[in-house]
């Protein structure tokens, strides 16, 4: 048996009582045996200054290594104004320093944007994949996963209602896998 790729799972949301980290804890359960994802917290990176990375943070030098050791990124992201949150934008560029030894290089990638707006964060969607290009993440095009409506999906036990929807997180993990 092959071993499971290696996923690190980024959420753009630091609130709390955010969707995304549900529906992040959701794509995990649904994931193919094939992928063993890992949620990587992003909320205590320092924002990016090269000036400070003459001798980085050690959270910054956690970070990278982390990323760095794993096989592909998944990104479960809210909308905020039309792009990604900072928190998550900044993940990228520390992930992605010192120039020249990006951790993001080559590694395939997958988003999901959730959003309580019927277009379920296709501005950040985006908005991420304009970053990814530029990163050098092979960023997986269909399906296509906007998750509108995100604040009516779960349950109170925080367990997908929509059998539906369900059904479609589960092919697009396998379809990620693939």
């Amino acid at each position: 048996m092959d071993k499971p790729m290696n996923v690190c799972v980024l959420v753009g949301s630091l609130r709390k009582a955010s969707f995304n980290p549900t529906l992040a804890n959701a794509l995990i359960s649904l994931a193919p045996s094939s992928l063993k994802l890992e949620i990587i917290e992003i909320g205590q990176l320092p924002l990016y200054n090269e000036d400070v990375d003459i001798d980085p943070p050690a959270s910054w030098t956690a970070f990278r290594q982390r990323v760095k050791g794993t096989d592909a990124v998944l990104f479960v992201t809210p909308e905020y104004n039309r792009s990604v949150p900072a928190a998550l934008k900044n993940a990228l560029d520390v992930g992605s320093r010192p120039y020249g030894s990006s951790g993001w290089d080559r590694k395939p990638g997958a988003i999901v944007s959730g959003s309580p707006s019927a277009i379920g964060g296709f501005g950040a969607n985006h908005h991420l994949r304009q970053s990814l290009v530029f990163l050098n993440v092979p960023t997986m095009q269909q399906p296509e996963a906007y998750v509108g409506r995100i604040d009516k999906l779960f349950d109170e036990q925080r367990n997908i209602a929509s059998e539906g929807t369900g059904k479609f997180l589960q092919g697009f993990m396998q379809a990620f896998a693939n």
